[in-house]
Protein backbone atom coordinates (compact mmCIF):
# COMPACT_ATOMS: atom_id res chain seq x y z
CA UNK A 1 0.00 0.00 0.00
CA UNK A 2 1.04 3.61 -0.63
CA UNK A 3 0.03 6.92 0.91
CA UNK A 4 1.07 10.52 0.18
CA UNK A 5 1.72 13.37 2.61
CA UNK A 6 2.68 17.03 2.34
CA UNK A 7 4.46 19.30 4.83
CA UNK A 8 2.92 22.46 3.37
CA UNK A 9 -0.48 23.21 1.93
CA UNK A 10 -0.30 22.58 -1.84
CA UNK A 11 3.34 21.56 -1.38
CA UNK A 12 5.29 18.65 -2.77
CA UNK A 13 3.96 15.17 -2.21
CA UNK A 14 6.02 12.56 -0.37
CA UNK A 15 5.05 8.89 -0.63
CA UNK A 16 5.14 6.60 2.39
CA UNK A 17 4.43 3.03 3.31
CA UNK A 18 1.51 3.27 5.79
CA UNK A 19 2.42 0.01 7.50
CA UNK A 20 -0.20 -0.84 10.11
CA UNK A 21 -1.71 2.66 10.17
CA UNK A 22 -4.70 3.77 8.08
CA UNK A 23 -4.88 7.58 8.30
CA UNK A 24 -7.63 9.46 6.49
CA UNK A 25 -7.23 12.50 4.25
CA UNK A 26 -6.51 15.58 6.37
CA UNK A 27 -5.09 13.75 9.39
CA UNK A 28 -1.63 14.59 10.73
CA UNK A 29 0.97 11.83 10.66
CA UNK A 30 4.63 11.49 11.64
CA UNK A 31 7.11 11.26 8.75
CA UNK A 32 10.71 10.06 9.29
CA UNK A 33 13.38 12.60 8.26
CA UNK A 34 17.12 13.03 8.74
CA UNK A 35 16.43 15.37 11.66
CA UNK A 36 13.82 13.16 13.32
CA UNK A 37 10.10 12.58 12.81
CA UNK A 38 8.15 15.59 11.57
CA UNK A 39 4.43 16.31 11.30
CA UNK A 40 2.83 16.21 7.84
CA UNK A 41 -0.70 16.15 6.47
CA UNK A 42 -2.11 13.09 4.73
CA UNK A 43 -3.37 14.14 1.29
CA UNK A 44 -3.74 10.66 -0.21
CA UNK A 45 -5.21 7.90 1.94
CA UNK A 46 -3.49 4.48 1.91
CA UNK A 47 -4.57 2.36 -1.01
CA UNK A 48 -3.36 -0.60 -2.97
CA UNK A 49 -1.45 -0.04 -6.23
CA UNK A 50 -1.13 -2.35 -9.21
CA UNK A 51 2.67 -2.32 -9.24
CA UNK A 52 4.89 -3.41 -6.40
CA UNK A 53 6.58 -0.35 -4.90
CA UNK A 54 9.51 -0.85 -2.55
CA UNK A 55 11.99 1.31 -0.70
CA UNK A 56 9.43 3.78 0.67
CA UNK A 57 9.93 5.21 4.17
CA UNK A 58 7.62 3.77 6.80
CA UNK A 59 5.04 5.99 8.46
CA UNK A 60 5.76 6.35 12.18
CA UNK A 61 2.14 6.73 13.24
CA UNK A 62 -0.55 9.29 13.86
CA UNK A 63 0.58 12.61 15.33
CA UNK A 64 -0.37 13.12 18.98
CA UNK A 65 -1.37 16.34 20.68
CA UNK A 66 2.22 16.88 21.87
CA UNK A 67 3.51 16.49 18.33
CA UNK A 68 0.97 19.02 17.04
CA UNK A 69 1.90 21.54 19.75
CA UNK A 70 5.60 21.16 18.99
CA UNK A 71 4.97 21.62 15.25
CA UNK A 72 2.97 24.81 15.91
CA UNK A 73 5.76 26.20 18.12
CA UNK A 74 8.35 25.46 15.45
CA UNK A 75 6.27 27.31 12.86
CA UNK A 76 6.20 30.37 15.13
CA UNK A 77 9.96 30.11 15.67
CA UNK A 78 10.60 29.90 11.93
CA UNK A 79 8.55 33.04 11.34
CA UNK A 80 10.41 34.95 14.06
CA UNK A 81 13.79 33.69 12.79
CA UNK A 82 12.99 34.90 9.27
CA UNK A 83 12.26 38.42 10.54
CA UNK A 84 15.45 38.52 12.62
CA UNK A 85 17.58 37.14 9.75
CA UNK A 86 16.28 39.75 7.30
CA UNK A 87 16.91 42.59 9.74
CA UNK A 88 20.43 41.39 10.54
CA UNK A 89 21.32 41.00 6.85
CA UNK A 90 20.09 44.51 6.18
CA UNK A 91 22.28 45.85 9.00
CA UNK A 92 25.37 44.16 7.52
CA UNK A 93 24.53 45.38 4.03
CA UNK A 94 25.00 41.99 2.40
CA UNK A 95 23.43 41.17 -1.01
CA UNK A 96 21.50 38.20 0.39
CA UNK A 97 17.85 37.19 0.11
CA UNK A 98 16.33 34.87 2.71
CA UNK A 99 14.45 32.07 0.94
CA UNK A 100 13.48 29.70 3.75
CA UNK A 101 14.04 28.83 7.41
CA UNK A 102 14.20 25.39 9.04
CA UNK A 103 14.09 24.87 12.79
CA UNK A 104 15.52 21.55 14.06
CA UNK A 105 15.20 20.50 17.70
CA UNK A 106 15.28 16.69 17.58
CA UNK A 107 18.87 16.01 16.60
CA UNK A 108 21.09 14.34 19.15
CA UNK A 109 24.21 16.38 18.34
CA UNK A 110 22.56 19.82 18.77
CA UNK A 111 19.96 21.32 21.08
CA UNK A 112 18.51 23.77 18.58
CA UNK A 113 19.54 24.37 14.98
CA UNK A 114 18.32 27.10 12.66
CA UNK A 115 19.04 26.53 8.96
CA UNK A 116 18.80 29.67 6.82
CA UNK A 117 18.46 29.22 3.06
CA UNK A 118 19.46 32.28 1.04
CA UNK A 119 20.19 33.30 -2.53
CA UNK A 120 22.89 35.69 -3.69
CA UNK A 121 24.40 36.70 -7.04
CA UNK A 122 27.86 35.59 -5.90
CA UNK A 123 29.67 34.18 -2.90
CA UNK A 124 29.17 36.16 0.30
CA UNK A 125 31.38 36.46 3.38
CA UNK A 126 28.84 35.91 6.16
CA UNK A 127 31.11 35.09 9.09
CA UNK A 128 30.08 38.20 11.05
CA UNK A 129 26.46 37.57 10.15
CA UNK A 130 26.55 34.07 11.65
CA UNK A 131 27.83 35.38 14.99
CA UNK A 132 25.12 38.03 15.24
CA UNK A 133 22.38 35.55 14.28
CA UNK A 134 23.58 33.03 16.85
CA UNK A 135 23.41 35.68 19.60
CA UNK A 136 19.99 36.92 18.47
CA UNK A 137 18.35 33.49 18.04
CA UNK A 138 20.30 31.72 20.83
CA UNK A 139 20.79 28.66 18.63
CA UNK A 140 23.26 27.12 16.29
CA UNK A 141 23.11 28.79 12.85
CA UNK A 142 23.73 27.15 9.48
CA UNK A 143 23.62 29.19 6.24
CA UNK A 144 23.03 27.45 2.89
CA UNK A 145 23.15 29.22 -0.46
CA UNK A 146 20.73 27.93 -3.11
CA UNK A 147 20.36 28.57 -6.84
CA UNK A 148 17.56 30.22 -8.77
CA UNK A 149 15.64 26.99 -9.39
CA UNK A 150 15.88 25.89 -5.75
CA UNK A 151 14.73 29.34 -4.69
CA UNK A 152 11.55 28.98 -6.75
CA UNK A 153 11.07 25.47 -5.33
CA UNK A 154 11.31 26.68 -1.72
CA UNK A 155 9.20 29.81 -2.15
CA UNK A 156 6.58 28.39 -4.51
CA UNK A 157 4.40 30.45 -6.79
CA UNK A 158 2.22 30.45 -9.89
CA UNK A 159 3.64 29.71 -13.34
CA UNK A 160 2.68 31.28 -16.69
CA UNK A 161 0.15 28.46 -17.17
CA UNK A 162 -1.81 29.60 -14.10
CA UNK A 163 -0.97 26.51 -12.04
CA UNK A 164 1.40 25.95 -9.12
CA UNK A 165 5.05 25.64 -10.03
CA UNK A 166 6.07 22.14 -11.07
CA UNK A 167 9.22 22.28 -8.95
CA UNK A 168 7.17 23.15 -5.85
CA UNK A 169 4.61 20.37 -6.34
CA UNK A 170 5.75 17.17 -8.07
CA UNK A 171 9.05 17.78 -9.91
CA UNK A 172 11.94 16.20 -8.03
CA UNK A 173 14.98 16.53 -10.28
CA UNK A 174 15.91 19.45 -12.52
CA UNK A 175 16.73 18.16 -16.00
CA UNK A 176 18.78 20.32 -18.40
CA UNK A 177 16.70 22.53 -20.70
CA UNK A 178 18.09 24.22 -23.83
CA UNK A 179 16.89 26.78 -26.35
CA UNK A 180 16.93 24.03 -29.00
CA UNK A 181 13.87 22.54 -27.34
CA UNK A 182 11.97 25.79 -27.81
CA UNK A 183 13.04 25.96 -31.46
CA UNK A 184 11.90 22.41 -32.14
CA UNK A 185 8.48 23.27 -30.72
CA UNK A 186 8.18 26.49 -32.81
CA UNK A 187 7.95 28.64 -29.69
CA UNK A 188 8.91 32.33 -29.75
CA UNK A 189 12.48 32.84 -28.58
CA UNK A 190 11.40 35.68 -26.33
CA UNK A 191 12.98 35.23 -22.88
CA UNK A 192 9.86 36.64 -21.25
CA UNK A 193 7.69 33.92 -22.81
CA UNK A 194 9.87 30.84 -22.32
CA UNK A 195 11.25 31.66 -18.85
CA UNK A 196 9.73 30.54 -15.59
CA UNK A 197 9.37 32.24 -12.23
CA UNK A 198 13.03 31.49 -11.48
CA UNK A 199 14.21 33.43 -14.54
CA UNK A 200 15.54 30.28 -16.25
CA UNK A 201 14.04 28.31 -19.12
CA UNK A 202 10.79 26.63 -18.15
CA UNK A 203 11.14 23.00 -17.08
CA UNK A 204 7.96 22.10 -18.99
CA UNK A 205 9.83 22.57 -22.29
CA UNK A 206 11.26 19.11 -21.59
CA UNK A 207 7.88 17.39 -21.27
CA UNK A 208 6.74 17.32 -24.93
CA UNK A 209 10.13 17.60 -26.63
CA UNK A 210 10.46 13.84 -27.41
CA UNK A 211 7.04 13.96 -29.12
CA UNK A 212 8.18 16.85 -31.34
CA UNK A 213 11.41 15.06 -32.19
CA UNK A 214 9.54 11.96 -33.31
CA UNK A 215 7.06 14.01 -35.32
CA UNK A 216 9.72 16.09 -37.12
CA UNK A 217 11.67 12.94 -38.01
CA UNK A 218 8.72 11.35 -39.82
CA UNK A 219 6.55 14.23 -41.05
CA UNK A 220 7.21 15.92 -44.45
CA UNK A 221 9.07 19.21 -44.24
CA UNK A 222 7.53 22.56 -45.08
CA UNK A 223 7.28 23.14 -48.83
CA UNK A 224 7.12 19.44 -49.69
CA UNK A 225 4.65 18.44 -52.40
CA UNK A 226 2.33 15.74 -51.07
CA UNK A 227 -0.77 13.85 -52.11
CA UNK A 228 -3.80 14.07 -49.85
CA UNK A 229 -7.30 12.58 -50.02
CA UNK A 230 -8.50 16.05 -51.07
CA UNK A 231 -5.91 16.38 -53.86
CA UNK A 232 -2.30 17.38 -54.44
CA UNK A 233 -0.82 20.21 -52.41
CA UNK A 234 2.13 21.65 -50.54
CA UNK A 235 2.87 21.37 -46.81
CA UNK A 236 2.60 24.80 -45.17
CA UNK A 237 2.33 23.90 -41.47
CA UNK A 238 2.52 21.25 -38.77
CA UNK A 239 0.23 20.53 -35.84
CA UNK A 240 2.09 18.19 -33.53
CA UNK A 241 -0.51 17.74 -30.72
CA UNK A 242 -3.15 16.56 -33.21
CA UNK A 243 -0.60 14.67 -35.38
CA UNK A 244 -1.78 16.48 -38.53
CA UNK A 245 -0.20 18.41 -41.39
CA UNK A 246 -1.57 21.64 -42.86
CA UNK A 247 -1.59 21.41 -46.68
CA UNK A 248 -2.40 24.11 -49.24
CA UNK A 249 -4.21 22.45 -52.12
CA UNK A 250 -2.91 23.23 -55.60
CA UNK A 251 -6.33 23.15 -57.27
CA UNK A 252 -8.33 25.50 -55.04
CA UNK A 253 -5.60 27.18 -52.97
CA UNK A 254 -7.42 26.53 -49.70
CA UNK A 255 -5.79 24.95 -46.67
CA UNK A 256 -6.82 21.69 -45.10
CA UNK A 257 -5.56 19.62 -42.16
CA UNK A 258 -4.65 16.05 -43.05
CA UNK A 259 -3.39 13.23 -40.90
CA UNK A 260 0.35 12.74 -40.99
CA UNK A 261 -0.15 9.11 -42.03
CA UNK A 262 -2.16 10.17 -45.12
CA UNK A 263 0.63 12.29 -46.60
CA UNK A 264 3.68 10.19 -45.67
CA UNK A 265 5.21 8.17 -48.50
CA UNK A 266 5.32 4.84 -46.59
CA UNK A 267 1.55 4.95 -46.15
CA UNK A 268 0.99 5.80 -49.81
CA UNK A 269 3.34 3.04 -50.95
CA UNK A 270 1.54 0.58 -48.71
CA UNK A 271 -1.89 1.49 -50.08
CA UNK A 272 -0.61 1.39 -53.68
CA UNK A 273 1.00 -2.04 -53.27
CA UNK A 274 -0.91 -5.19 -54.26
CA UNK A 275 -0.03 -7.02 -51.07
CA UNK A 276 -1.65 -6.45 -47.68
CA UNK A 277 1.55 -7.05 -45.75
CA UNK A 278 3.75 -3.95 -45.62
CA UNK A 279 6.88 -5.96 -44.86
CA UNK A 280 6.37 -8.52 -47.65
CA UNK A 281 9.21 -8.76 -50.21
CA UNK A 282 8.57 -7.36 -53.68
CA UNK A 283 7.03 -9.74 -56.20
CA UNK A 284 9.52 -10.84 -58.85
CA UNK A 285 8.59 -11.78 -62.37
CA UNK A 286 8.61 -15.52 -63.05
CA UNK A 287 11.42 -16.77 -65.32
CA UNK A 288 10.63 -19.64 -67.73
CA UNK A 289 12.53 -22.82 -67.09
CA UNK A 290 13.77 -23.07 -70.70
CA UNK A 291 15.18 -19.51 -70.63
CA UNK A 292 18.96 -19.47 -70.86
CA UNK A 293 20.76 -16.35 -69.55
CA UNK A 294 22.83 -14.55 -72.09
CA UNK A 295 26.54 -14.99 -71.42
CA UNK A 296 29.60 -13.08 -72.46
CA UNK A 297 33.04 -14.64 -72.33
CA UNK A 298 35.95 -12.22 -71.96
CA UNK A 299 38.99 -12.76 -74.13
CA UNK A 300 41.21 -13.88 -71.24
CA UNK A 301 38.55 -16.11 -69.65
CA UNK A 302 39.21 -19.80 -69.29
CA UNK A 303 37.09 -22.58 -70.70
CA UNK A 304 35.03 -22.80 -67.47
CA UNK A 305 34.59 -19.04 -66.91
CA UNK A 306 31.10 -17.70 -67.56
CA UNK A 307 30.00 -14.10 -66.89
CA UNK A 308 26.28 -13.45 -66.72
CA UNK A 309 25.18 -10.40 -68.64
CA UNK A 310 22.50 -9.73 -65.98
CA UNK A 311 25.26 -9.07 -63.41
CA UNK A 312 26.60 -6.13 -65.45
CA UNK A 313 25.27 -2.75 -64.26
CA UNK A 314 22.97 -1.06 -66.72
CA UNK A 315 25.03 2.13 -66.59
CA UNK A 316 28.08 0.23 -67.83
CA UNK A 317 26.35 -0.78 -71.09
CA UNK A 318 25.12 2.09 -73.30
CA UNK A 319 21.84 1.83 -75.15
CA UNK A 320 23.50 1.66 -78.56
CA UNK A 321 25.67 -1.26 -77.44
CA UNK A 322 22.65 -3.50 -76.78
CA UNK A 323 21.89 -5.48 -79.93
CA UNK A 324 19.05 -7.73 -80.87
CA UNK A 325 18.96 -11.36 -79.77
CA UNK A 326 21.06 -13.66 -81.89
CA UNK A 327 19.58 -16.77 -83.43
CA UNK A 328 20.29 -20.04 -81.71
CA UNK A 329 22.43 -21.43 -84.61
CA UNK A 330 24.99 -18.60 -84.49
CA UNK A 331 28.51 -19.80 -83.74
CA UNK A 332 30.68 -18.52 -80.95
CA UNK A 333 33.16 -16.82 -83.31
CA UNK A 334 30.34 -14.92 -85.00
CA UNK A 335 29.00 -13.69 -81.67
CA UNK A 336 32.46 -12.51 -80.63
CA UNK A 337 32.94 -10.76 -83.94
CA UNK A 338 29.52 -9.14 -83.66
CA UNK A 339 29.95 -7.87 -80.08
CA UNK A 340 33.50 -6.53 -79.81
CA UNK A 341 32.26 -3.16 -78.62
CA UNK A 342 30.31 -4.67 -75.78
CA UNK A 343 33.32 -6.57 -74.50
CA UNK A 344 35.36 -3.40 -74.48
CA UNK A 345 32.65 -1.71 -72.45
CA UNK A 346 32.75 -4.51 -69.92
CA UNK A 347 36.48 -3.87 -69.44
CA UNK A 348 36.30 -0.10 -69.46
CA UNK A 349 38.24 0.02 -66.17
CA UNK A 350 41.34 -1.23 -68.05
CA UNK A 351 41.16 1.34 -70.85
CA UNK A 352 44.41 3.24 -71.32
CA UNK A 353 46.47 0.43 -69.84
CA UNK A 354 48.77 -1.76 -72.00
CA UNK A 355 47.20 -4.99 -73.15
CA UNK A 356 48.13 -8.21 -71.45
Amino acid sequence: MVMAVSFERYGRLYYLDPGEFRPRVGEKVLVPTDDGPEVAECVWAPQYVTEEVGGLPLCEGIATTADLDRDEQNRTRRADARVIAKRTIRQHGLPMKVVGIDFVDRREDVDQLVIVYFSAPHRVDFRELVRDLARALRARIELRQVGARDEARLQGGIGPCGRDLCCATFLKDFEPVSVRMAKDQDLPLNPLKISGACGRLMCCLKYEHPLYQEYNAKAPALGTAVETPAGDGVVVGHNVPSDTVVVRLAASGRRCACSRADVCSPRQQYEASSTTTPDAPPVEAAVPEDAVPETVAPENAGPETVVLADAVPEAAVPDEAVSEETPGDESREERRARKPRRRRRLHHDDEGEPGQ
